[in-house]
């Protein structure tokens, strides 16, 4: 596994990736909730500042799961032995975490299940609209290949109809986050993507040779990150066919990204933070860039009060150790952490 196995942030609702912008310019207050976790965190959301998940690699005691209530955070036993990639689910809902071996685990009361699933290759990224109406992405190990799409619909996950099977022997597919059920968008390696419309699958070339590790939304706009080295994001208004390079100046890679009703927040490289405003997107101090080193952040989500949540950790090459949160906003405990 090398930096290619990168990838990064699921129903599209005011409840996943809302509230109120900060003030145009100012620096929220960043808190380093955990600096040196086991195992590198792969993916962070939620459905309120009181029901947050992160999921991340397995450090020999099982994949790595958490959950803060709002008053403390705990660990909690999958049962699964390997990485988790993935967190996403619903309020009041199920919740989904995917991972090695075509693992898709569903969480819900109190009890995780593992699914049945299609296939084999790691599962990188999930979101869906309702327990009924889920997608899958991801590819082999590494992400050289391997390229899927399974939809669920009911209780079966099953192949995406119309997948082009060529993609499979060329690419992998990081992300998938739509704006509604018929506008799903999925993004891979070399600047690989495949839309839904509602009635069938469209591959296409967005233009940029560079892997897309993360897409999100809000109702106006796609936003996408990616690149190795140098970073790119890119984002493209509802309706609009082309997409507009909106990377701020000497990013390194980007991985994660989030966009709210009002506002966005980019992760990536090197403990990387960038948030867009009424302006533009703009680079952010946190204040723990030296202690963070070469770890990357690998996945950014952003609740009802508009603060950010962000996981990562050394992701470079295995093992995938090291992991960190950080949160912007309110200062929130690191009770339960080990």
């Amino acid at each position: 596994m090398t930096l290619r196995t990168l990838y990064c942030l699921g129903a599209l609702s005011a409840a996943l990736c809302t509230g109120c912008a900060p003030d145009e310019g100012a620096e929220s207050e960043w808190q380093l909730l955990h600096g040196s976790l086991p195992g590198a965190l792969m993916s962070i959301w939620g459905t309120s500042s009181t029901d947050v998940w992160a999921v991340g690699a397995d450090a020999g005691d099982g994949a790595q799961v958490f959950h803060f209530d709002g008053a403390a955070w705990s660990s909690l036993d999958s049962g699964h032995d390997g990485d988790l990639w993935w967190v996403f689910g619903f309020e009041s809902g199920s919740v989904y975490m995917g991972g090695t071996g075509g693992t898709i685990l569903r969480y819900e009361d109190g009890v995780f299940t593992r699914m049945t699933t299609p296939g084999s290759g790691v599962v990188f990224g999930i979101w869906g609209t309702s327990d009924d109406v889920l997608w899958a992405v991801g590819g082999a190990e590494g992400g050289a290949q391997g390229a899927f799409a399974w939809r669920k619909t009911g209780e079966e996950w099953s192949l995406a109809p119309g997948f082009p099977p060529e993609l499979a022997l060329t690419d992998a597919l990081w992300k998938v986050f739509g704006r509604g059920p018929n506008d799903v968008l999925m993004v891979g390696t070399g600047g690989k993507t495949l839309h839904y419309d509602g009635t069938a699958l469209e591959q296409s070339f967005i233009g940029i040779a560079e892997s897309l590790f993360t897409v999100h939304a809000s109702s106006s706009t796609f936003a996408a990150v990616g690149g190795f080295g140098t970073g790119i994001l890119i984002e493209r208004a509802a309706g609009a066919a082309e997409w507009d390079d909106v990377t701020p100046a000497e990013a390194p890679s980007l991985i994660g990204v989030c966009l709210s009703e009002s506002s966005g927040y980019a992760v990536g490289e090197f403990g990387y933070v960038a948030r867009r405003e009424a302006s533009g997107w703009r680079t952010l101090e946190t204040g723990f860039e030296a202690e963070l080193g070469v770890r990357s952040l690998h996945s950014v989500w952003i609740d009802e009060a508009g603060d950010a949540w962000t996981v990562g950790g050394q992701i470079r090459v295995p093992p995938l150790t090291d992991g960190v949160i950080l949160h912007s906003g309110a200062q929130k405990t690191s009770d339960g952490l080990p």
